[in-house]
Formats: structure tokens, C-alpha cells, sequence
């Protein structure tokens, strides 16, 4: 890939080599004058017979004054046009820089609604399962082994999750994919959890419910984001609810893939931070460890541009691109960022 840096390297090149050459054209005419000088010394030392010399020496000096004043002003027209180019290239460099960028981050964030739209086509399924209307309805041992059991061969096959819990009206979780694992889970109460408490209230099968990205204690402090639905009875979207499923997707694992999936040369992502950030611009993955969930971020989007880029500095870019959603998943206001240290201009 061409580097659009190189302009700008181009047009010093084309100063340097301009000015080295007036620099000579100069130093040609001032030793021309000098020697028109000493002529007009000689000439005037030998009298009459010198006059016809001392007209030649004259005009030499005359058109060697004419090409140094050429030289100086070709100069400074020429420093005027190459600084202005210069501008111009830098200024191309960060529009072509931040686009790109920005691009990036779209394609960023855009990978994420894709995977978390199939989240929600997963819960919403996945409440209809047999097992768990089994389970919820009559809450046998028997029946929760199998509800388990069951669990626990749909997270062998989708390995984005953590665990998958259902919980009674009362919120006491009575079955996990992964009780082995995770040992709490199982007789926790999450009575109090958005995901529960959401998809209580839900009046339709259509329904579900999508979290933030959090911290979950019961799967021992690991990075989830759950979504749930409402486990009804009977068939029909809007048969009674008896239950509840969450689906704790593995957040870290996932984000960071996609963030390290992300198309910089190694070179590039040296000088890059690669974010997805919530809709309060709170960090929820990063390409620096050193950056911390929950950590805000000063963003700059412009009004009115759900993608962009703008200056940070003066040698340093950050690129976002809000959510745009995907089919049914509208998104939950999440942005990529890419903020990257602009490559040296050799001057």
C-alpha cells in the first residue's frame, strides 16, 4: 500500500531539490559578478584599450544582478506553492487516514450486531425447548437433570456462551447448562437482575431482552452479556409465562476476537487502539489491556454523522461509527473506535 504520507515526503523532496539548484544558479552569478568586477577593474587599469572590454564586463554584471534577483524571487514563489502543498498533503493524509479508520470501525461494529443478533434469535428459540416447559411446569428432579443435560449439549454446539439458566417466577435459577463449572448457579436468586426482570414483563414470544456488558460473580467474575425471554406454558406467543431463560453470552472472548480481527498491519496496530464503547461512551473492549471495562472515553462524534473521524491532536486521529443494527436487533447505542497515532512525515 502506498502510504499518503509520501506526498507530503515528495513535496519536501521537490523543495530541497529546487532549492539546491537555485542555491547553485546563486552561487554561479555571484562568482559571474565577481569576475565581471575584477574585469571592470582591469579594464579600467588599461585605459582606452580597455573600453570595448569594460562595455562586456558591464553588461555581464548587469545580467548576472538580473538572474540573482530571478533566483531570489523564484525562491520565495516557490516556498509559497510547496508549503501550500504541503498542507494539502497533510490535510489529504487525514481525511484518507480517518476514513479508513472509520470504515474500520463501522466494520467493527457491524461484526457485533451480526453476532448479537443471532443472540436473540438463540433465547427466543431456545424458550420454546421442551425440556424447560417440562421443568418449570412440574420441577421434579427428574426433570431438571434433564433440563440440564439438555442445557448442556446446546453449549457444546455454541461455544459463544458461558451458561444458560432458567429460573422460576420466584427468580430462583433451577437449571444451568454448566452447574459443574459453576457451582452458585444453581438455587441463586436473580430476582433482581435486568435480564429476569425484563423478560418477565414480556406479553409476546417475539420478545426478548438484550444486556450490558457486565461483570457476573455467579460465573466467577467473568465478562457477560445476557439476554433473556420469557418461557411460556402453552403454545402461543402469548400463553402464560412460567419461567424465564437467560443466555450469558462470553463477552470477553468474543469482543476480543473481533477486535483483534480488525484489518491494521502489525505495524499500524502498534500505534492503534482498537474500542467498542456503550452508548455512554463507557469502554466494553480494547485492543490495550491497559484500558479498563467501564472506563470512560472522551468522544467526539459529530452531530447528525453516525460515522466520522476528527483530531485528538495534532499527529493523532480517533474514528468511531455508532451501531446501525441488524434485521430485528436495533442495536443498543454501541460505537467502534479506533484511535491511532499518525505515522512520521519525513521532513
Amino acid at each position: 500500500m502506498i502510504e499518503p504520507e509520501r506526498i507530503v515526503t515528495l513535496s519536501r523532496e521537490v523543495e530541497s531539490l529546487a532549492n539546491r539548484g537555485v542555491s547553485d544558479i546563486q552561487m554561479i552569478t555571484r562568482q559571474t559578478r565577481l569576475l565581471a568586477i575584477n574585469a571592470l577593474i582591469e579594464a579600467a587599469h588599461a585605459g582606452k584599450a580597455g573600453l570595448g572590454f569594460s562595455v562586456v564586463a558591464e553588461e555581464v554584471k548587469n545580467i548576472s544582478e538580473r538572474i540573482s534577483k530571478i533566483a531570489s524571487g523564484l525562491t520565495e514563489d516557490l516556498q509559497v506553492s510547496v508549503n501550500e502543498l504541503t498542507d494539502l498533503g497533510r490535510s489529504m493524509c487525514f481525511d484518507v487516514r480517518g476514513q479508513r479508520l472509520a470504515d474500520l470501525s463501522l466494520n467493527l461494529i457491524e461484526i457485533i450486531d451480526r453476532n448479537l443478533y443471532e443472540r436473540t434469535c438463540d433465547v427466543r428459540w431456545w424458550a420454546t425447548d421442551a425440556s424447560l416447559v417440562d421443568l418449570l411446569i412440574n420441577q421434579t428432579p427428574q426433570s431438571c437433570v434433564h433440563a440440564s443435560e439438555r442445557l448442556g449439549i446446546i453449549l457444546d454446539s455454541y461455544t459463544v456462551y458461558l451458561d444458560i439458566w432458567v429460573a422460576d417466577l420466584n427468580g430462583q435459577v433451577i437449571a444451568s447448562g454448566r452447574a459443574g463449572t459453576f457451582d452458585k448457579v444453581i438455587g441463586a436468586n436473580v430476582a433482581e437482575a435486568p435480564w429476569f426482570k425484563q423478560a418477565l414483563r414480556h406479553s409476546s414470544g417475539d420478545q426478548y431482552f438484550a444486556g450490558e456488558v457486565a461483570v457476573e460473580p455467579l460465573l466467577n467474575g467473568a465478562q457477560t452479556c445476557a439476554f433473556s425471554a420469557a418461557v411460556r406454558g402453552k403454545t402461543g406467543k402469548q400463553a402464560p409465562v412460567i419461567g424465564v431463560i437467560g443466555i450469558m453470552f462470553d463477552w470477553k472472548s468474543q469482543a476480543d476476537s473481533v477486535i483483534n480481527g480488525v484489518r491494521l498491519s502489525d505495524e499500524e496496530r502498534a500505534r492503534s487502539r482498537v474500542m467498542m464503547v456503550d452508548a455512554k461512551h463507557r469502554i466494553i473492549a480494547s485492543s490495550d489491556a491497559q484500558s479498563h471495562l467501564g472506563e470512560s472515553i472522551e468522544l467526539r462524534p459529530k452531530a447528525g454523522q453516525p460515522n466520522g473521524y476528527s483530531s485528538l491532536s495534532e499527529n493523532h486521529i480517533q474514528a468511531y461509527a455508532m451501531t446501525p443494527g441488524f434485521e430485528t436487533y436495533p442495536g443498543m447505542g454501541w460505537l467502534g473506535v479506533i484511535e491511532q497515532q499518525l505515522p512520521a512525515i519525513d521532513s
